[in-house]
């Protein structure tokens, strides 16, 4: 079995919570201000299950500040967010646990904690329920997918930046959400497991989960992400599908930076270059 045909079916524990889709997670006019500057300004956004939803911008664009608050993790100074129809303040820690996974940038352990047990602690939430009977097929299933069954009892402060990139990733994956929230999952990572790590977005939202994926590569967004959202000074520029949004016009003014795209001469699919 692929490492991938592990998340092509439905996990057998919880089965997608709405249909392909549907809209499960939505900001509405958000603003969200830190140090008394506006990070994000009315940013409208929807999340659909069964897409990958890839957010692409400069630094400072306000790309991990809009997944933090579409997790519940940044205040907002205005607007909503809803997650299944419901005010996102309206869910319970427990409850948001239960329905979305959220991996961040960085990831720091205080304890000597070896690889299978981080990727254990993505399962936390569902003790005590009737889905706990899945922790097994599941954590199994989320190290064999991000390929590190292999040093599964190394300590995971011993490993390299992309390995623990990897185990960080699995944790989120055995948590199995309806939503899936990953924050540069790819920065730290070889181009083998960059494109371990998409594949692996796109065959959950293959499930009929929806995947949220903050990324500075430009031809990654535009090669597995069904929608991209173009956000620019906080605000949202563009959204929709790359060949829709990722244009050279838009994107050399985003980046301050003179930007080629085109299709490949073999498969068509949208390249992004810089001019040199």
């Amino acid at each position: 079995m692929s490492i991938l045909d592990v998340f092509r079916a439905p996990p057998t524990a919880v089965p997608p919570p709405v249909d392909p889709g549907q809209l499960v997670l939505s900001s509405e006019g958000i603003w969200v201000e830190l140090g008394g500057h506006d990070v994000l300004q009315d940013v409208s956004l929807p999340v659909v299950a069964g897409e990958v939803l890839a957010l692409v911008g400069p630094n400072g664009a306000g790309k991990s500040t809009l997944l933090a608050a579409l997790a519940g993790d940044a205040a907002l100074r205005k607007g909503q967010i809803r997650l299944f129809g419901e005010p996102l303040h309206h869910w319970r820690a427990q409850e948001l646990a239960l329905r979305r996974a959220v991996l961040m940038q960085q990831v720091q352990l205080s304890f000597p904690f070896n690889v299978l047990d981080v990727v254990q602690m993505g399962r936390a939430p569902w003790s005590n329920t009737t889905e706990s009977v899945f922790d097994d097929e599941l954590v199994s299933a989320a190290m064999l997918a991000t390929d590190v069954t292999g040093f599964a009892s190394r300590k995971f402060s011993n490993l390299s930046g992309g390995e623990k990139a990897r185990v960080a990733l699995a944790r989120v994956l055995a948590q199995n959400t309806g939503v899936l929230m990953l924050d540069e999952p790819t920065a730290a990572l070889d181009l083998r497991h960059q494109e371990l790590v998409l594949q692996v977005a796109r065959t959950r939202a293959a499930t009929g989960r929806a995947v949220v994926v903050v990324l500075h590569d430009l031809n990654l967004a535009a090669g597995y992400a069904d929608k991209v959202a173009v956000l620019e000074k906080g605000r949202l520029a563009a959204h929709g599908t790359a060949k829709d949004v990722l244009t050279e016009e838009l994107l050399s003014r985003v980046y301050q930076y003179g930007i080629d795209v085109m299709a490949h001469p073999v498969t068509g699919r949208t390249v992004v270059l810089p001019q040199r």
